[in-house]
């Protein structure tokens, strides 16, 4: 009875180990989501900034923020609509107005070491076949973009990093993968899509650790017997 008790003690030890497997593998992106309002309500844009070409009264936003995939992304915080942002902007042939909401996020979402600057609306009053990105350039430089033009910084925050992985916690993972191809922040969410559709090895391997070592436990149990 002592011996079978010490092999059920042995199994519960290995169980948080179990579970810290599977755990260990969630995770999430830190980047620049960017959305449209239609109303008072933000949706999650579906091309990338420098694809959408908005009309005249649009408002559009951009929220940095640590997220698993556009299901979970932060919306932009603020309620402020077209007449308020660009209340000082007027009319004029052969441009158009851009409403933009500019979150940087909070403290938790920051990169170690940053500080998220205060959010921004602004006005962008461009060409009328301007794109997002050309509007947002116009008012909220300098922007940074990296090898496969993934929007990266909006005024200079953050000063480094693009799309990483991290950890639930917020800090960096050992991950190397980026958020997002072809200049979309919309796709930011895509390498850990494609990476959460089975168990992780972690999680299958503690699984098999515990069934041969609970295995061989209980075979010593029997034999002494």
């Amino acid at each position: 009875m002592i011996r079978r008790a010490t092999v059920l003690f042995f199994l519960a030890a290995l169980l948080p180990l179990l579970a810290g497997a599977g755990q260990a593998q969630a995770a999430g992106y830190r980047y620049w989501s960017f959305w449209e309002r239609d109303g008072s309500a933000w949706t999650y844009a579906t091309v990338g900034p420098s694809l959408s070409r908005p009309a005249d009264g649009d408002v559009q936003g951009f929220r940095f923020s640590v997220s698993e995939d556009s299901g979970d992304a932060a919306k932009p915080r603020g309620a402020a609509g077209f007449d308020t942002i660009c209340a000082k902007t007027p009319a004029k042939d052969g441009t158009k107005r851009v409403a933009l909401v500019i979150d940087f996020g909070t403290p938790g979402d920051a990169p170690s070491g940053e500080k998220p600057p205060a959010g921004r609306t602004a006005c962008a009053q461009v060409a009328e076949d301007a794109t997002t990105a050309e509007a947002l350039a116009s008012v909220a430089k300098p922007l940074r973009y990296d090898s496969n033009a993934l929007l990266c910084a909006i005024a200079g925050y953050p000063a480094k990093g693009c799309g990483e992985q991290v950890a639930t916690d917020g800090k960096d993972s050992s991950a190397t993968e980026t958020a997002g191809t072809a200049g979309t922040a919309e796709t930011a969410g895509s390498a850990e899509d494609d990476g959460g559709s089975g168990p992780s090895v972690g999680l299958i391997a503690g699984a098999a650790v515990v069934v041969v070592l609970g295995a061989a436990a209980v075979w010593q149990v029997r034999r002494r017997a």
